[in-house]
């Protein structure tokens, strides 16, 4: 197992070695001088720290329209609960008095009988 591990490491190494060497030649062939270079990866950077500053209020924004939704949705869910709550205790107290009126009606025939 140790063997396999070491292999793994040296590979590893090598690969990364390689990439080293070359981004090195890569600087020494390229076609523009050291700080046309530097210039554009810093314009790169700051396009992409922008982009990425876009996307992150957009993302925001989003979210913030997401949860206004909800909170609204839920609201609106409550209320109709309460609404339904309402109504149902309305009509279960209208039959309890109804079914209390019937027993009154029928305890008077049975008195009468």
């Amino acid at each position: 197992m140790e063997d396999k591990d070491k292999k793994i490491a040296a590979a590893a190494l090598l690969v990364c070695a390689g990439g080293i060497i070359g981004a090195g030649l890569a600087l020494l062939y390229a076609p523009q001088s050291g700080c046309k270079t530097r210039k554009d990866i810093f314009r790169y950077s700051k396009k992409a720290r922008n982009r990425a500053d876009e996307v992150v209020d957009d993302l925001a924004a989003n979210v913030s329209n997401l949860v206004e939704a909800i909170s609204e949705k839920t609201d609106d869910l409550l209320e109709t609960g309460k609404d339904a709550a309402g109504s149902a205790r309305k009509d279960l107290i209208r039959l309890i008095e109804e079914g209390a009126s019937k027993l009154e009606k029928f305890r008077t025939i049975l008195r009468r009988m």
